[in-house]
């Protein structure tokens, strides 16, 4: 018996088929399959090796790595049964059914309405035969669903059954264009889908810019994880990215990585940014831990250390260059010219200084100054300082009110009378 690779359903399920070795089946034919949902279409995808099986085998859900909001996901590779080849009718009743479906799908939009229920409807699918009506939806959470779907088989009387799918799964089922003007790989021919980390996307030196990283689904983009495995054996016997390296003359950091030159790209202090292969990395190091420079090839030891010249390149020669002094020394300049000017009577020239403008919010201010203090100057004449000392500690001091005495008032207390 031959294995074949099957897809079948939208979200575009895998399924292993077998199949006699009398007649083989072509790649990219329309089989009728037993499948766990029930009878439906399916089309072969090519011939299975026995280690091919094996690794389709192994292949994990989404929900198995945890990148998928429902744990009841159904399994990524299941055992196809072979019932017969697609007539014609067939074919032509599936795509029926295809047009059919979208109706559906806005009436049962409508029908959500009144529920309330925080869940999006994303696509439906009909069986062979109408005996089942798939409703593939997403939701952040679990969702109590029982009486919309009585609503459902009312309405459009067949069974009915809902399956929760992740935001990938949604994107796989509604296909798009990705950011580079391809179709999205999880519509026509991914799989599995990777976990994707951000350490993937330093590591190949990408902006960490969410609108540039992330796919349609609103994650990281499946494609992160194609170079990753070069980019990782490249960085196994380097530093990570970004890594300083404490030298003498400064700290040198490890800024990236091209794969094509097979070099790393370091940032020197007053050199800038140079590529060092990655097989002399660790001289390198070594020679700018102790201080001395790097010589790049095509460099002599006098031309090394590039720092910065006020020189002029050969094709502006001919040209003047006129020094810009600082604003400090042309005052002071000027100032010694004024003052080394003769006056009429021998005596150096000094220029008088305007009086500084004040605006009239500032010149305001200093006049109710001025009033404060005129006010607040005494027009008594002066006391003896020791007049005035007792003037305010008799002003401070204010006498505080007796306290009464518990008991009756002396005019009140009874007369004693003497015998």
């Amino acid at each position: 018996m031959n294995k074949y690779l099957a897809i079948y359903g939208k979200p575009r399920y895998l399924g292993i088929l077998e199949y006699s070795t009398e007649e083989p089946i072509a790649k990219g034919e329309t089989v009728v399959v037993e499948s766990h949902r029930g009878e439906e279409l399916a089309v072969t995808a090519g011939f299975l090796t026995p280690e091919q099986e094996a690794e389709y085998r192994l292949l994990r859900n989404a929900a198995e790595h945890g990148d998928s909001a429902s744990k009841t996901a159904e399994p990524l590779v299941t055992d196809l049964t072979f019932i017969s080849f697609a007539s014609d009718e067939d074919i032509e009743t599936g795509d029926l059914y295809r047009e059919e479906e979208k109706g559906i799908l806005k009436s049962a939009i409508e029908i959500l309405k009144p529920h309330e229920l925080e869940m999006k409807l994303i696509d439906v699918e009909f069986l062979r035969h109408r005996r089942k009506l798939f409703f593939y939806f997403s939701s952040e959470q679990r969702v109590d669903f029982r009486a919309y779907v009585r609503d459902l088989a009312r309405e459009f009387k067949t069974r009915i059954e809902l399956r929760q799918i992740g935001v990938r799964d949604e994107a796989k089922i509604i296909r798009g264009i990705g950011p580079c003007g391809q179709p999205c790989c999880c519509s026509y021919w991914l799989n599995q889908f990777a976990p994707i980390c951000i350490k993937m996307v330093k590591e190949q030196n990408l902006a960490l810019n969410p609108a540039k990283i992330s796919g349609i689904c609103g994650r990281l983009m499946c494609c992160m994880c194609y170079e990753h495995n070069v980019y990782r054996e490249l960085w196994e016997k380097l530093p990570n990215p970004g890594t300083k390296i404490k030298t003498p003359n400064g700290n040198v950091v490890v800024s990236g990585v091209e794969i094509h030159t097979n070099s790393v790209r370091c940032y020197v202090p007053a050199r800038g940014e140079i590529k060092i292969p990655i097989e002399k990395f660790d001289e390198f190091k070594e020679t700018v831990v102790s201080g001395k420079d790097w010589i790049t090839a095509g460099e002599t030891e006098e031309t090394a250390p590039a720092r910065p010249s006020m020189k002029l390149p050969e094709s502006y020669a001919g040209t003047e260059t006129k020094v810009r002094r600082g604003r400090d020394d042309s005052r002071k300049e000027k100032r010694k010219e004024i003052d080394q000017t003769p006056s009429v009577e021998g005596k150096a020239f000094k220029k008088k200084r305007r009086p500084r403008k004040l605006p009239a919010g500032l010149k305001d201010q200093q006049k109710e100054k001025v009033n404060k203090e005129i006010l607040k100057k005494p027009s008594v004449p002066p006391i003896k300082e020791k007049e005035c000392e007792k003037t305010e500690t008799s002003k401070q001091k204010t006498r505080r009110p007796r306290r009464r005495r518990s008991g009756a008032k002396k005019s009140e207390r009874p007369a004693v009378v003497e015998e």
